[in-house]
């Protein structure tokens, strides 16, 4: 399991990858962690990742069952967790801090 903790704003949100579990907590939960489903997305951010799905009305539901789909291609917990670092760091959150199975938390740049 590994946990990363992302600043936006003045939001703090953590995530957590466990296996192909890709959970995300913030204030906004009353601290409990949801799944991809449970998240608001912003439909005009989904369309500048996947163009396709513009006029279509199920986008939402189409665009998690993507982001599950590739999740799963990947082979480590490591490489999930560097993909959604990447991936959240396009649209303005800021990588803070790393934790790996409980270890000791590894600041972040």
């Amino acid at each position: 399991m590994i946990g990363i903790i992302f600043q936006f704003v003045n939001q703090i949100i953590e995530v957590r990858v466990d296996g192909n579990n890709i959970l995300f907590r913030t204030g906004d939960f009353g601290g409990a962690f949801v799944p991809i489903g449970g998240l608001k997305l912003d439909k005009n951010g989904v369309i500048k990742e996947h163009p396709d799905l513009k006029d279509k009305d199920n986008w939402r539901e189409e665009s998690i069952k993507r982001f599950k789909e590739h999740i799963e291609k990947m082979e480590t917990e490591i490489q999930k967790a560097n993909y959604v670092i990447s991936e959240l760091s396009k649209v303005g959150y800021k990588p803070l801090y790393m934790q790996r199975k409980g270890h000791r938390p590894i600041k972040l740049k």
